[in-house]
């Protein structure tokens, strides 16, 4: 497999402080010596997810999760680590080499030939919206008042007939590998090839880094489907994107807008709405919410105004809730959506929506309202328990506070009463939590003296690990040898330890360039080790103990063997030899005591 050097892993690696790239998609707070927040892997309320800054690894207590910060981006972008390693490269604008081939490398290949494919189609689409042939495209953009400087910068564009960008792409030395797996061009039973997009306005679909990954096709007629977005392949997962969020990079993201379509980023660009964004053709994923949580400071719902577009934003906001987002909900009347409404009403009245849009709690509040009778003494109770309901989960106590005071204008309720109840249930909302303070070694449940016997074995080799793991060489010495990687009895620490000796007998003490070949389960269990403070003061004499533990399990082990054998051996000189042993074994155990 294709790989870049360790050399300039390292260098990526010493560039990008872990605590600064998590901070991108957690919002994280110091405790001690590490950062604690809550895990962007699982549904959790307190946080159990810890980063340290001293070791460069991250460790959820919760759901076990852990590793370096190539990991972390793996896992948060659903990335292999080829493009961990060039996403964090461009971060720290570190150039990277030709990748060292080592093998197979013909994924990397394809996808580098279906980008090709997908610029080059780009640049043709948008070529062919000029020509004579596509006048019904040119009175669309014309009636949608789309100007020649946005049809540039979102490279917008006309498909023709039947196979006229196969025949192209075949002219400009494409194989049909690629251009298969682009999703741009069909096979059909008789073995023709058909582009998928015919007589279509098309919309290029680039990542975060301008690279174009898949299109969008808008009919220009009456046909069925309105839009046909291009299959996931092996550049382009609708799910990990955002519509134009290369684009509105190149501006001031502080806020960042979410709509819904092609055409209300497109027609707010135009209009000096940058800050634009929307999903692809899905509801609002997880990857898409760590996308924005990573490059704006604050999320602007602003989908259609619908019941579909409602059920968006509450979705949005759930996903978006999770992150420890800002947001804000944009209330929009007399159009469907953006785009209409900018085209009917301007910028001005646009912006102004804008800078009144509400906050979670505010929303929330108003869709309780729409439903129910405030005259109805029943109906207004009801609401205001669902109100102190969504309080109590503001952790913030100066904004729980203004909403108090808020609530209690508007209805004519004490402020104390509202203040118990949302008391009263914040103690419930705590009491359900699983609080994790400081992870403890685990408290063994008695059932019987093999399990206690091997829980304390497992707790001493995790102990043997947390010293291998601080990479100092002269420990590592000591306990190569008097404890071998075979005298490890759990298969998961047997693994840990021959590739940790392995490593640290090359010399190789960098334990996060170790982690980068470690199994994920390897790295989980790697990194709770790390996170665990076993309060060595004397570290000679705690690897003393432990050298002096294995001593003695061994010979305790042998002395049973002896005793086992002495009850069937008959050969004297035979058992004369197994006594002496087991003489020995027993001054040596004396000893060890």
């Amino acid at each position: 497999m294709a790989r870049y050097s360790d050399e300039i892993i390292d260098e990526i690696r010493q560039s990008n402080d872990i605590v600064d790239v998590i901070s991108q998609y957690v919002r994280l707070k110091r405790s001690g010596r590490n950062f604690f927040g809550l895990c962007p892997f699982h549904n959790e309320k307190s946080p159990s997810f810890s980063v340290s800054p001293d070791k460069q690894i991250f460790h959820c207590f919760g759901c076990g999760v852990g590793g370096n910060v190539f990991t972390f981006l793996m896992k948060i972008e659903g990335i292999n680590f080829i493009e961990a390693v060039q996403m964090l490269a461009e971060r720290a604008n570190i150039v990277l080499p030709t990748l060292e081939n080592n093998g197979d490398s013909a994924k990397e290949e394809l996808k580098a030939k279906v980008y090709k494919v997908n610029e080059f189609t780009a640049d043709f689409y948008h070529k062919n919206l000029y020509l004579p042939t596509a006048k019904i495209a040119q009175e669309y953009v014309k009636k949608r008042k789309l100007s020649n400087e946005t049809l540039k910068s979102f490279q917008i564009g006309f498909s023709g007939k039947f196979d006229e960008l196969y025949q192209e792409l075949k002219k400009q030395g494409f194989q049909e590998k690629e251009i298969l797996e682009s999703g741009l061009v069909n096979k059909n039973e008789r073995g023709q090839y058909i582009d998928r997009y015919r007589n279509r306005l098309m919309f290029p679909i680039c990542d975060v880094r301008g690279r174009v990954i898949a299109f969008g096709g808008r009919v220009l007629d009456d046909s069925k489907p309105k839009y046909i977005n291009s299959p996931e392949n092996i550049v382009y997962s609708k799910g990990r994107n955002l519509f134009g969020l290369n684009v509105a990079k190149k501006g001031d993201l502080k806020k960042i807008l979410i709509v819904e379509g092609y055409m209300d980023v497109i027609s707010l660009h135009q209009r000096g709405i940058t800050n634009v964004v929307a999903p692809l053709g899905t509801a609002l994923t997880e990857q898409q919410g760590w996308l924005l949580r990573k490059n704006s400071e604050q999320i602007i719902l602003s989908f259609d105004s619908d019941e579909a577009g409602l059920t968006a934003k509450m979705r949005a906001l759930e996903i978006l809730q999770h992150m420890g987002c800002d947001i804000r909900i944009l209330q929009m009347d007399g159009a469907k959506d953006p785009d209409e409404f900018i085209i009917k009403f301007g910028n001005a009245r646009f912006l102004n929506l804008v800078d009144k849009a509400l906050s979670v709690v505010e929303f929330k509040v108003k869709i309780l309202k729409r439903n129910l009778n405030l005259e109805n003494i029943n109906d207004k109770i009801k609401i205001l328990n669902e109100i102190a309901e969504i309080i109590s989960k503001i952790d913030n106590t100066m904004e729980r506070e203004i909403y108090i005071e808020k609530i209690a204008k508007e209805y004519e309720i004490s402020k104390e009463a509202i203040y118990a109840e949302v008391n009263k249930l914040t103690y419930s909302n705590k009491k359900d939590e699983k609080v994790l303070e400081k992870q403890k070694p685990t408290v063994l449940h008695k059932k019987n003296e093999e399990t206690e016997v091997s829980e304390a074995l497992k707790k001493r080799e995790n102990t043997i690990l947390s010293i291998l793991l601080m990479g100092n060489e002269n420990f590592y010495q000591i306990i190569k040898q008097n404890i071998s990687a075979e005298d490890f009895k759990y298969n998961l620490n047997k693994e840990i330890a021959k590739k940790l000796y392995e490593e640290l007998e090359k010399g190789n003490s960098n334990i996060n360039s170790i982690l980068d070949n470690m199994t994920e389960e390897e790295q989980n269990h790697i990194t709770e080790i790390m996170s665990i403070d076993y309060g060595f003061e004397d570290m000679e004499k705690a690897i003393d103990d432990i050298i002096q533990s294995y001593q003695k399990d061994k010979l305790n082990d042998r002395k049973l063997e002896i005793l086992k054998l002495l009850d069937t051996v008959e050969e004297i000189s035979e058992k004369k030899k197994l006594e002496k042993e087991l003489s020995d074994i027993i001054i040596q155990l004396a000893k060890l005591r």
